[in-house]
């Protein structure tokens, strides 16, 4: 075993230290609001709080936990980011795939509407009156069709496919693999890292997302998590805490924010351990031999 040079132990050295600052730099303004969604009102707004709550409190966590439409309006966003996600991949991929053959006639064509559609778009008003003339409102297809194609995502998976060899397709073909079945046997499995790279991006997306349900969606308890905590913020919250005191009240209105961000982060935290292992996998690693 070669041992490493004073040069490359020093490199090493002060690459860690450098690593580990853009590590702090970046939890620290997570870590603070955490810290602050746990911390009480006069601690809050004297700017005490850092790295640790400070005046401990739970009110605002309780208020919201205890309100049944808060649930509802979770397993909303739950079940539309699901749905919507699983519609998105399924457009995404056979669009992606379908451009990543350069033999294709029409391939320009079919690039070329996916690009305009970046720089231009058809309005608010006249989507709107689109999505209602075929009944999509109030269903989650209001939520997942109109966003079901993110351009971005449909060119970086078309690059993608581009790069993976064609002697690998051309030899399922003559084993007798249909179109779908080299897409689903062969392209699929070697793909894993921007599948689940795109499955994150448009999770994230329609998780987040507030507007479309805002827009088509005409009750409360079709309505996803993000506008329940964004009415909360602008104080239109009703259930348990409609009879809350003037304590409770100024207490919410000291660290909902935080509250909002953190519950709406949660998930996405906790799923994306179990995704970020793809970004650095060897996707190709013995797919081609000789």
């Amino acid at each position: 075993m070669v041992k490493p040079s004073r040069s490359h132990r020093v490199f090493q050295g002060v690459n860690g230290v450098v690593l580990s600052l853009v590590v702090l730099v970046t939890l620290y303004p997570f870590v603070n609001i955490v810290a602050r969604s746990f911390s009480g009102e006069r601690q809050i707004r004297a700017g005490e709080v850092t790295l640790w709550p400070k005046g401990f409190n739970l009110t605002t966590y309780k208020i919201v936990f205890q309100d049944s439409m808060f649930w509802r309006n979770y397993g909303n966003t739950v079940f539309y980011t699901v749905v919507a996600t699983a519609v998105a991949m399924v457009l995404t991929t056979c669009y992606a795939y379908v451009l990543s053959k350069k033999h294709l006639k029409g391939r320009t064509a079919l690039v070329g509407v996916a690009v305009f559609t970046m720089f231009f778009t058809g309005g608010l008003i006249p989507q709107y009156v689109l999505i209602t003339s075929l009944g999509l409102k109030n269903s989650v297809w209001a939520i997942a069709l109109p966003n079901a194609i993110s351009v971005f995502n449909l060119l970086v998976m078309k690059a993608f496919f581009e790069s993976l060899p064609a002697e690998l397709e051309e030899a399922a073909q003559i084993d007798g693999l249909s179109t779908y079945g080299i897409l689903l046997r062969i392209v699929l499995p070697l793909s894993k890292a921007v599948v689940a790279t795109m499955v994150l991006f448009y999770s994230v997306s329609f998780w987040n997302s507030w507007f479309s349900a805002f827009l088509y969606m005409d009750s409360t308890d079709l309505m996803p998590v993000t506008v329940y905590l964004r009415n909360l913020i602008q104080g239109a919250t009703g259930g348990s805490n409609a009879g809350a005191g003037t304590e409770q009240l100024s207490q919410v209105g000291a660290n909902i924010q935080a509250v909002t961000i953190v519950l709406t982060a949660l998930p996405i935290l906790c799923v994306y351990p179990f995704v970020q292992r793809y970004f650095v996998s060897g996707v190709m690693l013995g797919a081609v031999k000789g």
